[in-house]
């Protein structure tokens, strides 16, 4: 274990209050969209120059005390079915190992011909993150967009999929109280694997479990996000155990982005009770997208660095900074809009309160004019 600390980034006041940034803004994300916002935190640490892997493990780390925090919160609110959570677990774990196995493979075996280490599982994180995410996002657009301009009854997510998979009606069959849906056992176990693998390979499990309980399971948008929450707080500490094993969890990143995201995600949680569904999408889909085109800026930097394409090794940092932009620029623009909307329904609620209170004082003066 003791040769692989040597890989952990040095991390002075900058990058520390850049950590923070991350985990503040993940936060804010997770709470929103109940991703746990490692789409956002995970590329935003390898370009703070942090190998991928470690940021991953670092990051699934973080992963379990937030999904507590925000799991609770969404518990209070009666957006968590804990039994769909349980049940998805049980194959999350398969896909889990499956991808702490490859990441450690990859970045333990060496990439020969001077290669940079680390370039082969920061490659490989890259193009999964890319590819993966990139097809959510569109999705997710997609169905935001053909669902514009109708009325507000159907600005609900799409149930094509949910309702054509019900109608093979694969045993066993369960039911799932809180979230008000019957689903195939076969059904659960394989978006659980696939939930865990994306969870252990890029740190974002959310982002193929929420928008899986909604459109595959039909679950509503707020027991999906809380429910993958839930979820996320056992696969999390099951990942960091799995990934602390092999010696890529740097504890030092874990707790600075905790110290971030802890405030971040109580703004969340509370944007999902005050903004529309559609607009949450809407943002969630956009912000992906940029976070993939931040991903994808830096890949020819790990062709160079694995020999595969021949470019000055002076122009990786001007990927790396124009990577960094377009993430940085998605995180705090996609947070500003939430808090925004946070903003807004908190002060339209204090003057509704206000309005109350007037009524209810002119209402007790004419009582005592009147006695």
């Amino acid at each position: 274990m003791e040769h692989l600390i040597v890989n952990f980034i040095h991390i002075d006041m900058g990058i520390a209050l850049q950590v923070i940034l991350l985990g503040f803004i993940g936060g804010v994300l997770s709470g929103f969209i109940g991703s746990g916002g490692a789409f956002f935190m995970t590329p935003g640490m390898m370009n703070l120059g942090v190998t991928g892997v470690i940021a991953v493990a670092s990051n699934i780390t973080h992963k379990f005390g937030k999904a507590m925090v925000g799991s609770h919160k969404h518990g209070e609110a009666g957006n968590v079915d804990k039994k769909l959570a349980i049940f998805v677990l049980g194959s999350a774990v398969i896909g889990i190992q499956l991808a702490v196995f490859i990441a450690s493979l990859l970045f333990k075996g060496g990439t020969g011909h001077g290669a940079s280490k680390g370039a082969g599982a920061n490659l490989y994180i890259s193009l999964v993150f890319a590819i993966i995410l990139s097809f959510v996002a569109l999705s997710m657009l997609r169905d935001v967009l053909k669902n514009r301009g109708k009325g507000e009854d159907d600005s609900g997510p799409s149930r094509q999929i949910a309702d054509a998979i019900a109608k093979w009606n694969l045993p066993p069959m369960i039911h799932f109280k809180v979230a008000d849906v019957t689903v195939s056992l076969w059904i659960i176990l394989l978006v659980g694997i696939a939930t865990g693998y994306l969870a252990g390979t890029i740190g974002v499990g959310g982002f193929i479990g929420v928008p899986a309980m909604i459109y595959i399971f039909g679950v509503p948008t707020a027991v999906a996000a809380g429910t993958e929450l839930y979820l996320a707080m056992f696969m999390g500490a099951y990942g960091a155990l799995s990934y602390a094993f092999q010696g890529f969890v740097d504890i030092r990143l874990t707790m600075l982005m905790y110290l971030g995201s802890l405030v971040g995600i109580y703004l969340g949680v509370y944007g999902v009770k005050v903004v529309n569904e559609r607009y949450i999408r809407m943002v969630t889909s956009l912000i992906i997208l940029l976070c993939v085109i931040s991903r994808a800026i830096a890949i020819p930097m790990y062709l160079r660095q694995l020999g595969y394409i021949d470019i000055d090794p002076g122009l990786d940092v001007y990927f790396n900074n124009i990577s960094k932009f377009f993430l940085f620029a998605s995180g705090i623009t996609g947070t500003s809009l939430i808090l925004i909307n946070v903003v807004r329904a908190y002060m339209q609620r204090k003057k509704i309160q206000k309005s109350i209170r007037v009524v209810k004082s002119a209402s007790s003066n004419l009582t005592l004019g009147v006695e």
